[in-house]
């Protein structure tokens, strides 16, 4: 596997050290991640104390996202309001929910509902002037605000080195499941001009990449 959100939670392995199956590769969740995304949000939106996360229960990996997103929000002092999107249609509401329940910003967990309406969800963002932290560095090109998060490509190129252990030889069982090691910033000018905001310079320097 290249980029599975929670394996421990999925059950195809026993631990990431330990995988103990047939099953070994990377995951695509760090630990830190979430703290990382409120502390940069934080810096975008110095008001920030209620944030609205868009997830969906039924996609694996959710669950243990949302409990790391809790804990970095109990040590930044932020609310949080959950909404579940279950289907497409969920999108709006879940907007006008967020609006109607003060949220100072957004925060999309990945997963596969929201994949194809990225537009959708930049655009909603604009028209609701919420502040929203996707989930991929796409969602940024399709008009999103921001992302930070896994290199993906990365997480790819470093799977090959695990089909080249397997192919010598080694035993998936005693492969530890890695780790994203490599991260990266995106921020796009043009969204956040559409909401009036403005990106602090000292966070401007860290980005990536910059979208205007």
């Amino acid at each position: 596997m290249a980029q599975d959100p929670d394996p421990v939670g999925n059950r195809f392995v026993a631990s990431l050290a330990r995988p103990g199956g047939n099953i070994t590769g990377l995951s695509s969740l760090a630990l830190e991640l979430s703290g990382k995304q409120l502390e940069l949000m934080k810096e975008i939106v110095p008001r920030l104390s209620h944030l609205a996360v868009f997830g969906t229960s039924t996609n694996s990996g959710n669950a243990q996202t949302l409990r790391e997103v809790e804990l970095a929000a109990k040590a930044f002092g932020v609310k949080l309001q959950y909404l579940d999107v279950l289907s497409p249609k969920d999108i709006e509401t879940a907007f006008r929910a967020a609006s109607k329940g003060s949220a100072d910003a957004v925060l999309i967990i990945a997963g596969p509902v929201f994949v194809l309406q990225r537009a959708q969800l930049a655009d909603l963002a604009e028209k609701s002037r919420l502040p929203a932290m996707y989930p991929q560095t796409e969602y940024t090109e399709a008009g999103g605000l921001m992302y930070y998060g896994t290199n993906t490509p990365d997480l790819s190129r470093r799977a090959a080195t695990y089909v080249d252990k397997i192919l010598k030889g080694a035993k998936p069982a005693d492969l530890p499941v890695e780790q994203p090691t490599k991260f990266e910033f995106i921020i796009n000018l043009k969204a956040a001009k559409q909401i009036g905001l403005t990106i602090p310079p000292n966070v401007l320097v860290r980005a990536d990449k910059v979208i205007k």
